[in-house]
């Protein structure tokens, strides 16, 4: 009996691999003689990097760059073989990530995008011309001027004085000179892995959705959308590309608008790992595919994860079960999309205790499926 396990990761408390690896030792200590096999996923977001060098056994770059606050960070991408060149991951969660800033400190209109470009530019001096950018869980709201700042755009005041590329500085960004863009820049090919498809602009746009959740209060969220209209202006009269209206443009704060400038494709994120880590081929020859989660609920079945994986499961006709950390508001309807849901909580408890107990807690529920599974 083989086994595909292809969780995502359980935040706060277990990255995809250690959930999978989890739930994979447990199997096997109740069916002797089966075939797991452990696939990390990501969506793009957190752990992207880690899932795909786990599956690929790529190369892991550390690197020293700008934090999302300006600060000096400690961060790394990976470098990967996809279709025959070397690819570098990069993961925005790592780079100007959410958590890297402390919560009193989170406020978009003092953070930057600038490290992703940092890390792009330490890409391209290792000759690698292929890229797959994750957005998910960025602190950022600065329309990706910081990326490109990184990158030898140039941004100024009316005054000429040069701008280094934060979400403030929006509000006064008046110029913009674009012929000192890395040219190799022209010769890459950008995969944004993302599952947004928000505009940059307008009450379904970057700042409207997401400035709240990264601290912005109501009137810098006037201040950043006021920004943002005029740099988009200005930069797609650089670029001579209208990119603002392009689903996901308003990934990450607006990152997704400066990689579709530059010329990259958004594509699902669950989709790229999918398609580079071969776990279409690994359910084709599985008996049963499990899949997990931190919290599923009615919203899983808007393209998380665990969705994606079911889908391909469902089209390879394998039965999926799914694990979560709990199950919430309206997970009946998970039952149309999967054969059987469980959560991992086995009593009363605290999130605390959850999120602390979460490795035992899931080996102890997937003991449980095994036990039943072994009479099938």
């Amino acid at each position: 009996m083989k086994f595909v396990i292809a969780p995502d990761s359980f935040k706060g408390s277990l990255s995809s691999r250690e959930a999978g690896e989890c739930i994979a030792l447990a199997i096997q200590q109740v069916i002797e003689g089966c075939e797991t096999c452990v696939v990390p996923m990501a969506d793009g977001g957190e752990g992207t990097v880690e899932a795909l060098l786990a599956a690929t056994g790529g190369e892991k770059v550390e690197v020293n760059v700008t934090g999302p606050l300006g600060e000096e960070a400690d961060t790394c991408y990976g470098i990967i073989q996809r279709d025959g060149e070397r690819t570098a991951v990069i993961e925005a969660a790592n780079i100007c990530g959410l958590t890297m800033v402390p919560p009193q400190q989170r406020n978009p209109m003092h953070t930057t995008s600038r490290g992703i470009g940092e890390v792009i530019r330490d890409a391209l001096d290792r000759d690698i011309r292929s890229f797959v950018i994750g957005l998910g869980g960025s602190a950022t709201n600065d329309g990706g001027i910081g990326l490109l700042s990184a990158l030898g755009v140039r941004f100024a005041t009316r005054d000429g004085e040069e701008l280094a590329g934060y979400g403030g500085e929006l509000a006064v960004v008046a110029q913009t000179d674009i012929e000192g863009l890395d040219p190799r820049i022209s010769q890459c090919r950008l995969t944004i892995a993302c599952d947004v498809t928000n505009p940059l602009l307008g009450e379904a746009g970057a700042t409207a959705v997401y400035g709240p959740q990264k601290g912005a209060t109501r009137e810098d969220l006037a201040v950043l959308e006021q920004g943002m209209t005029v740099y988009a202006d200005l930069v797609e009269a650089g670029f001579a590309r209208s990119c603002r209206d392009l689903p996901g443009a308003g990934a990450a704060g607006g990152l997704g608008f400066a990689l579709l400038l530059l010329g990259g494709q958004i594509v699902p994120g669950a989709q790229v790992i999918d398609q580079m880590t071969g776990l279409r081929q690994q359910i084709a020859e599985a008996d049963w595919v499990i899949t997990g989660e931190g919290r599923s609920d009615s919203q899983t079945l808007y393209g998380k994860l665990p969705f994606h994986v079911a889908q391909l499961a469902k089209a390879a006709g394998k039965p999926v079960i799914l694990i979560s950390g709990s199950l919430g508001e309206g997970s009946e309807r998970l039952y149309d999309e999967f054969t059987a849901c469980f959560s991992i909580v086995r009593g009363p408890a605290s999130l605390e205790e959850c999120m602390r107990d979460a490795a035992n807690n899931l080996s102890a529920c997937t003991r449980q499926i095994a036990r039943l599974l072994s009479f099938t």
